[in-house]
């Protein structure tokens, strides 16, 4: 069995062609994929080549994690999932290409345990459940936010999540105008316009490196500092305020599948809403344009493939 993938062949060079899939076992499911989402963060590290060494990483690859599709077959031990509609988190299925993260694909083979049953009358917005338990896991692993550093899909979901759980509204910074608007029960601003220097947790998902020693000086006497974001370069910051203050840094680890279940909650209560985060939406065939599109155009919140036409 084969199936159609976008495929990064080298920094910066993509394709879309046809991929041998290993045999699926008695445990695994095969995947027919309505949508995947594209990441601003990791992908583009990807695919610009900055990714810093990290387990399954080479080229060829396929890239993405945020995949939702209906199980359309199974081995012997999983035949009863056939037909259930669901969140897959990326695959390694590929006998040709490495798979980090192995989504962007238009069938997946994966073990049934990783194709975790979401709502199909999301469409599109099921795509999304990868950083909204991202969002959970962080906000889960201490205080909730007083600061968020960043007005994307993971920095909008973590102040919406913060909101929705009963904390106070955040404060959000983002410097680019394109970004600022769209903040939901909360304040978005700048940093230079913003002169609090006594937060208590403070999340930032820029993935910028330079902002640490910035950030730690706006942390209250054993605030927190939690890093969402994923940082190319080695994080490094002054000692001596960090001191001043007992700062506490914290990595926010990778999400678990109770955070999935999470929030499936959330959103089936309608506790938390998903609307307006998925900004561009391109048939899979164009994904050689809209790969570059999804990484240099700031409007692009959230770029999304369609396979539903192909084969």
């Amino acid at each position: 069995m084969d199936a159609l993938a976008v495929i990064v062949e080298a920094p910066q060079q993509l394709t879309l062609r046809k991929l041998a899939l290993t045999p699926m076992g008695a445990g695994d499911v095969l995947v027919d994929v309505a949508w995947s989402g594209v990441s601003s963060g990791t992908e583009k590290l990807l695919w610009s080549g900055a990714m810093p060494p990290f387990p399954g990483m080479g080229y060829p690859l396929v890239p993405g994690y945020e995949s939702v599709g209906r199980i359309v077959d199974a081995g012997p031990d999983a035949r009863a999932r056939i037909g259930e509609w669901v969140f897959v988190p990326g695959a390694r299925c590929y006998q040709d290409a490495h798979g980090l993260f192995g989504g962007t694909a238009r069938r997946l083979i994966v073990p049934a345990a990783r194709a975790l049953p979401v709502p199909e009358s999301l469409g599109e917005l099921g795509i999304l459940f990868a950083l909204t338990a991202t969002a959970i896991h962080l906000i889960e692993g201490g205080n909730p936010p007083e600061l968020i550093v960043g007005h994307g899909v993971l920095g909008r979901l973590i102040a919406r999540l913060t909101v929705a759980c009963g904390g106070a509204a955040p404060t959000v910074w983002e410097n680019d105008p394109i970004r600022a608007d769209g903040g939901e029960g909360y304040r978005v601003t700048t940093a230079d316009a913003d002169e609090r220097r006594d937060y208590r947790t403070i999340v930032d998902v820029s993935g910028d490196a330079s902002l640490l020693d910035s950030l730690i000086m706006r942390l209250a006497p054993q605030g927190e500092l939690v890093l969402g974001g994923f940082y190319a370069q080695p994080i490094r910051f002054a000692f001596p305020p960090a001191f001043m203050r007992e700062a506490r840094l914290r990595v926010a680890a990778e999400w678990k599948p109770e955070d999935i279940d999470a929030a499936r909650t959330l959103v089936a209560r309608g506790l938390l809403s998903l609307d307006g985060l998925i900004t561009d939406l391109r048939p899979a065939e164009e994904a050689a344009e809209a790969y570059p599109h999804a990484f240099t155009d700031r409007r692009c919140l959230k770029m999304v493939l369609d396979w539903r036409g192909w084969a």
